[in-house]
């Protein structure tokens, strides 16, 4: 059996579960799981659906052009149809903090996480030995302000070369250019350490512990040409109190972040997330 997911989202019509259901099932399919959500202001609806084949790969290529005549067309759908059963190729950006390549690497090793990971790219050498150790290649492309495109262009080549899916920066301390995202438009996952939009910059922390806050943050999101403005996955939140140090602050907000970034890592290639409006529905 083929498994498939499914993901769609339209102006809200009646009549469009049964239409695609009915579908599925005249193809000789069978749905397995359904979600649905409207969005009641701006009349949008989204869905996520699986469902299986006894079908060869051909014949699936048939049911998707069925589909976008048939039904999607009627609709004015935009819609996207995904081999459940085959791994994503994620790409590690990474510079010198290490608990998050550290906590994606020990997922991915335990089979937690459904992906393949050909490359680790970074702008320093210090995690070298990490990627090492999980026997994953471990490219090297120093960054300056002199070569930064050209170090871009290289790591593009790199992605390309590897048929790389997706991009998460596990604490990757350099800004995208708009060229770059711009080629990944909703592949690029990076974990901000605040709950956005507040105490942004380089040191949060100790800005949170200077106003005295009483929960701190993490925050995961697509990246988009415009800084840590992106579509938001996952956020949570730890609650702090007078007692806690700003090196306290610290560790806790590490631990939020290898949290919140697996969390985001799983919803995209379980293919649980649509972006409209530079927000999200985050399916069950």
């Amino acid at each position: 059996m083929k498994k498939t997911t499914l993901l769609i989202n339209c102006l809200d019509k009646k009549g469009i579960i049964a239409t695609v259901t009915n579908f599925i099932l005249a193809k000789k399919g069978n749905t397995v799981y359904i979600e649905q959500h409207i969005d009641r202001e701006l009349g949008e609806f989204f869905m996520r659906l699986e469902c299986e084949f006894d079908q060869d790969e051909e014949k699936l290529a048939l049911f998707k052009e069925s589909f976008n005549t048939q039904v999607a067309e009627n609709y004015n759908m935009h819609w996207e149809m995904y081999n459940t059963e085959k791994k994503p190729k994620l790409a590690l950006f990474v510079s010198k903090y290490s608990h998050c390549l550290y906590d994606i690497l020990g997922r991915y090793a335990a089979g937690e996480l459904k992906v393949k990971i050909p490359i680790i790219i970074s702008n320093h050498e210090d995690l070298r030995h990490i990627a090492d150790s999980f026997n994953i290649p471990f490219k090297h492309i120093p960054i300056t302000k002199e070569n930064k495109q050209q170090a871009e262009a290289e790591q593009i080549e790199t992605l390309k070369d590897y048929k790389i899916d997706f991009i998460v920066l596990a604490r990757y301390m350099q800004i995208l250019s708009s060229n770059f995202v711009d080629q990944f438009p909703n592949k690029i996952i990076n974990i901000h350490h605040s709950f956005l939009p507040a105490f942004p910059g380089a040191k949060p922390y100790h800005s949170a512990y200077e106003r005295g806050v009483k929960i701190i943050g993490a925050t995961s999101h697509y990246v988009t040409s415009d800084l840590d403005e992106g579509p938001i996955i996952e956020q949570e939140v730890v609650r702090v109190s007078h007692i806690h140090n700003v090196q306290d602050f610290i560790l806790k907000g590490r631990d939020l972040e290898k949290i919140v970034l697996s969390r985001a890592i799983k919803h995209h290639v379980e293919r649980k997330v649509l972006v409209y409006n530079n927000k999200t529905v985050i399916f069950s």
